[in-house]
């Protein structure tokens, strides 16, 4: 199943696309590896947002539907 990204977890996305942009051009590899976690770490947050998002909106849809019927 294919989720779309909500646009929460778009923002969280570029964030990690940032950040592992700036660790490819580190020098240091112990700042490059720090930055490469929390790149990840954000794509974990994309992931989790875009579920919960989409939970959140499911739920919205089915109480109008719901209360359409009231």
């Amino acid at each position: 199943m294919t989720m779309q990204m909500s646009r929460r977890g778009k923002e969280y996305l570029e964030t990690a696309q940032s950040l592992l942009r700036a660790a490819r051009t580190m020098t240091d590899m112990a700042v490059a590896a720090r930055l490469e976690m929390l790149a990840n770490d954000y794509q974990r947050r994309a992931e989790k947002a875009s579920s919960v998002d989409a939970a959140r909106s499911s739920a919205r849809s089915a109480g109008t539907r719901y209360e359409s019927y009231l």
